[in-house]
């Protein structure tokens, strides 16, 4: 007999000791190359390209899930969404502390979702983003819904009745996941080393699903905030399949409407967005929200 496997809900709403992360001009510069982001600002490191967010959270990230999830089921974990709220960009010189907590998971068929929230703040205590972060354990189910879970972001399908406003087509160097795996802070070896991708039965070496996502930013930015992305408020995405080196992403973009904010001073549009590489949705449910 062995016992029964349960996520322990009294761990939920735990935070994760805080972690401190210095930011350099030369870390902001490297994470740009590693993700081809053509913005001057971005490759000088003057300010934090917006997928940078994910670097100084990284050791705060699977903290929450092994306070919940059995260990047993840790290696079926995948980072099925990620949700970035911006508040202001992260710049050179910046000292931040970033913390995370799980708040809940769903039970589905085909496995649970798991939602861990994350900060980031200033030593002094000014939020600079949040992040709501939903992992995916495959093949367990729960069978319940418990706590909180992450936002919905679904894309609205009655918006492919019209033409997209933006389209992107970027490349995935052969050398990518090399690049960024350094930059980012990322070791996961299904990234680096071909024989270990494989044996977790992928057709080989895979793209860092954050890369994919730091692509997407870049293309929401130059064709839609004038590449300021100190007017990024909000970034999210569905991983939906896996990125190979050398591929073509295609990113279309929809204008979906207007975020209504409390004071109506600032002016914020929402536009919906999915990348595709072969034919193959590769990012779903994306969502920029861009100020004015």
């Amino acid at each position: 007999m062995t016992a029964e496997l349960t996520f322990d809900a009294s761990a939920l709403g735990t935070w994760t000791d805080e972690k401190r992360f210095d930011v350099t001009r030369e870390r902001l510069a490297a994470y740009a190359e590693a993700t081809n982001d053509p913005i001057p600002a971005h490759r000088a490191g003057d300010v934090a390209s917006p997928v940078f967010a994910i670097v100084p959270v990284f050791e705060s990230l699977m903290e929450p899930a092994l306070e919940v999830v059995p260990l047993s089921l840790i290696g079926r974990i995948v980072h099925g969404e990620q949700d970035f709220r911006f508040h202001r960009p992260i710049r050179p010189g910046d000292e931040l502390v970033a913390k995370g907590t799980m708040t809940g998971w769903r039970g589905k068929p085909n496995g649970t979702a798991a939602c861990v929230y994350l900060t980031t703040h200033t030593t002094e205590g000014e939020l600079v983003n949040e992040q709501y972060v939903t992992f995916f354990v495959r093949g367990f189910d729960t069978g319940d819904t418990v706590g909180e879970q992450a936002p919905e972001h679904a894309f609205d399908e009655r918006l492919r009745e019209h033409a997209p406003v933006a389209k992107v087509v970027q490349h995935v160097d052969d050398d990518q996941t090399f690049r960024y795996s350094p930059a980012a802070g990322d070791p996961m070896p299904i990234h680096l080393d071909e024989q270990v991708a494989k044996d977790a039965g992928l057709p080989g070496i895979i793209a860092h699903g954050l890369c994919t996502m730091a692509f997407t930013s870049w293309a929401a930015l130059t064709e839609l905030a004038g590449s300021d992305v100190a007017r990024l408020r909000r970034l999210a995405v569905r991983f939906a399949k896996p990125v190979l080196p050398g591929q073509d992403l295609t990113t279309e973009f929809w204008h979906a409407g207007r975020v209504d904010t409390a004071d109506g001073a600032v002016e914020i549009e929402r536009y919906a967005y999915e990348t595709t590489t072969d034919d193959a949705v590769v990012i779903k449910d994306g969502l920029a929200e861009i100020s004015s």
